[in-house]
């Protein structure tokens, strides 16, 4: 059995989801929203995001963390300061020697809902199915969960082609 962290990154709600993974079966662990102060400076921001990350991260365990990839919208100064919460929601699972993997949002929809064009509600509803047991208070932890599924089901590929490889 596997411990997931799944991480949504925003610099003003990131979400977060845990879920385990044995084989196909998932579990709901826990799931929640770090909201951060937009009165504050980015770099308080970015510590407050730091260290709620690195409590949960304490807390719960994960063995492996999944983080979604930032994507390029119209507005360079929002994409700029959702890379520095990216780069925050990398780094702690990193600082507590705990696996990264990356996935982009077409990915991780593709993995959670059957399609890259799935819409933000498809992929809260696909997780409620999957997870009957999360509270997904904002779409922020719905879309942290989708991540984490999205990485138990390319983790549990691998580790399929990889025992097939072997005994080809």
């Amino acid at each position: 059995m596997v411990r997931i962290l799944g991480i949504d990154p925003g610099l003003r709600f990131t979400g977060w989801g845990v879920i385990t993974a044995q084989g196909n079966r998932l579990s709901h662990v826990a799931d929640g929203v770090i909201a951060t102060d937009s009165a504050l400076s980015v770099p308080e921001r970015l510590r407050h995001l730091h260290d709620a990350l690195l409590e949960l991260a304490r807390n719960f365990a994960p063995d492996e963390a999944a983080v979604e990839e930032t994507y390029v919208n119209r507005n360079g100064a929002a994409t700029l300061k959702l890379g520095y919460a990216r780069g925050v929601g990398l780094l702690v699972p990193m600082l507590l020697d705990i696996p990264v993997a990356e996935y982009g949002a077409k990915t991780v929809k593709r993995a959670v809902v059957g399609t890259g064009a799935a819409t933000k509600e498809q992929v809260s509803m696909m997780v409620r199915r999957i997870l009957p047991a999360a509270l997904l208070r904002r779409a922020d932890a719905a879309d942290a969960l989708a991540v984490a599924i999205c990485h138990a089901h390319h983790r549990a590929s691998a580790i399929h082609i990889a025992n097939a490889t072997r005994m080809a």
